[in-house]
């Protein structure tokens, strides 16, 4: 493991199989992504290099330049990126979400990440707010996880939809957000097969145990997840009760890998975000864990050096396969129904 800050891979040699997390744009209301991508009102910890902030603007087709994504492809053919949930938007309300919400044919956002992927050869992992083509912008639509391949394409059998919607004060996220229906078998990447899973997924252990610990009537018995993702838009209260807790939790009881990309700092006037992306290894080792919002801040504000901050994490499939080897888990789905 390794922990950067400043620009995306500089001076840094990489395994043969790694991922990427990069620290972000903090601070401002509106941010560019790579590859003159405009995102609104969004704050990310994982990220693809370093996301410039800018002034304020509405303007979703807004296309101005950031610069490089990275100093060269190469370094990042057996990689994959990892951004949190809604990287897209945090919108300030409901009504604003349902307007900003994009078909994935269309969406401005979705198609520069697209560009960038098949610019850079590197597959992306991103959590995205989803409307069906042709649905009225009064419908409710969906909390989506993509996977963007290296050649820049996005395969429905590797898309996923948020099962758990987030209500909880008064944040409901069910009044604009449709509950997803299905997992998506875990699919392979250069770093292994993923499991993908977005944020509130996280506190119900059925759904990572059923991709990583299948029974044998499972579609992927052969073919279990390797990695659970867990793309993340925490509050700052449940993040500072059981963000960690869960998510080593989750590792250990699937003997995974789990990614949580996680947004940080203060969205809006009503949203701020508990940040601290983290991977944790099969064991449940904290691998790595990026900074967070200020000890003891009500109102979100982020740690110094959140922006700009980068991760490096090689994946030890080795280390996987020896924990489920030397502790294996016999589940007794005569007793109990199988996941």
């Amino acid at each position: 493991m390794r922990q950067v800050g400043g620009e995306c891979g500089a001076g840094s040699s990489k395994s043969e199989l790694e991922l990427i997390l990069v620290g972000s744009c903090l601070g401002m209301d509106e941010c560019l992504a790579p590859r003159n991508l405009y995102i609104p009102r969004s704050r990310w910890t994982l990220a693809i290099r370093l996301v410039s902030c800018r002034k304020e603007t509405h303007d979703m087709d807004s296309r101005e330049s950031v610069g490089p994504w990275s100093r060269e492809t190469s370094p990042w053919a057996q990689a994959v990126l990892f951004l949190p949930e809604a990287s897209d938007y945090i919108a300030p309300d409901g009504q604003t979400s349902l307007q900003l919400a994009e078909p994935l044919s269309t969406s401005p956002f979705v198609k520069g990440l697209q560009e960038a992927a098949r610019e850079h050869s590197v597959a992306i992992h991103v959590g995205i707010h989803h409307r069906e083509e042709g649905q009225d912008q009064s419908k409710r639509i969906l909390n989506r996880a993509l996977y963007i391949t290296a050649n820049g394409d996005i395969n429905d059998a590797t898309t996923y939809d948020k099962l758990h919607v987030f209500d909880y004060g008064s944040l409901k996220e069910s009044a604009t957000v449709q509950p997803g229906t299905s997992l998506t078998a875990p699919f392979d990447s250069p770093i292994g097969r993923i499991g993908s899973l977005i944020c509130f997924d996280l506190r119900f252990p059925e759904a990572g145990l059923a991709l990583a610990q299948p029974g044998p009537h499972s579609a992927w018995k052969n073919k279990p997840a390797q990695i659970i993702t867990y793309p993340s838009a925490f509050t700052l209260r449940t993040g500072a009760a059981h963000w960690e807790t869960l998510l080593r939790a989750r590792a250990i009881e699937t003997q995974s890998y789990v990614i949580a990309a996680a947004q940080v700092g203060r969205h809006n006037e009503k949203r701020a975000s508990w940040g601290q992306s983290i991977v944790a290894d099969p064991w449940g080792n904290v691998v790595l864990k990026l900074k967070g919002v200020k000890e003891g801040e009500p109102q979100g504000t982020a740690e110094d050096g959140a922006e700009g901050e980068i991760g490096f994490v090689d994946i030890d499939l080795e280390h996987l396969d020896k924990v489920r080897r030397e502790m294996p888990l016999q589940r007794r789905i005569d007793v109990y129904p199988e996941l």
